[in-house]
């Protein structure tokens, strides 16, 4: 259902883009990818989004890198940020490498006119991605989306049963909703502190950012986060709402 509600918003969405000479660019979270439909399914244009999902880790200040994607394009690729590797054959038949791609627009060739900028980090954190992609495959990614769709939709389920707690957005969600919390008794950043206090971070406040949001938080929900995780938070704000 989620997929189906998704896919029919965009199919309407992008010839609209389209249709006034527009180009449709779309953001994405490419673990979503294993359940929902991919970009160039629906007519997108451009993608891009961040990959620290794919086999990350968190440090301090990172790990993080991003992937941008389009058609096969020349007026897409010549303006990539960054050195470019595709596919292709080598001296021995049915053998396939990787090789420089549009070479003559990077700043090897073009020295100060170059449009790349080349970052040792951002490739080894590309490599990276690469090797949890070829590892999970297509089978590992599908059973990974769903994985996390059913733990924040139990979560947002959860949340959403305790007094003073409701979903902001009754729309499809994948990893992230929102939580709009009783003006009256809560307070978001009041109530950050006090999970803190036990042991958990609570969701963003997006007070601060969005004016209409105001006493609304953000939660998220990954493959990283148990049951037994959801249900603490459960407890505790169950516990909270009865002080």
């Amino acid at each position: 259902m989620l997929h189906r509600q998704l896919a029919n918003s965009l199919h309407l969405t992008v010839p609209g883009v389209h249709g006034v000479g527009g180009e449709s660019v779309v953001g994405v979270d490419p673990i979503s990818l294993g359940v929902l439909a991919s970009p160039a399914e629906y007519g997108a244009d451009i993608a891009c989004g961040d990959i620290q999902s794919l086999g990350m880790h968190m440090y301090f200040g990172g790990a993080l890198a991003g992937f941008i994607s389009s058609r096969d394009e020349e007026r897409f690729v010549n303006e990539y940020p960054s050195r470019l590797f595709g596919i292709t054959t080598t001296e021995v038949e049915g053998e396939w490498g990787f090789d420089d791609v549009a070479y003559g627009r990077t700043s090897f060739a073009v020295r100060e006119q170059g449009k790349e900028f080349v970052g040792t980090a951002a490739a080894l954190w590309g490599i990276t991605a690469g090797v949890y992609l070829s590892l999970m495959g297509p089978r590992g990614m599908e059973e990974l989306g769903k994985h996390i769709l059913q733990k924040s939709q139990y979560t947002a389920r959860k949340l959403s049963g305790i007094d003073g707690i409701r979903l902001r957005f009754q729309t499809p969600f994948f990893k992230e909703f929102v939580l709009d919390f009783d003006r009256k008794i809560w307070s978001v950043s009041h109530l950050n502190q006090e999970l803190l206090g036990r042991g958990i971070f609570g969701g963003k406040d997006l007070s601060s950012e969005f004016a209409e949001l105001e006493n609304c938080a953000l939660y998220c929900v990954t493959e990283l986060v148990s049951k037994a995780d959801i249900d603490f938070l459960v407890e505790n704000l169950e516990q909270l709402s009865q002080q």
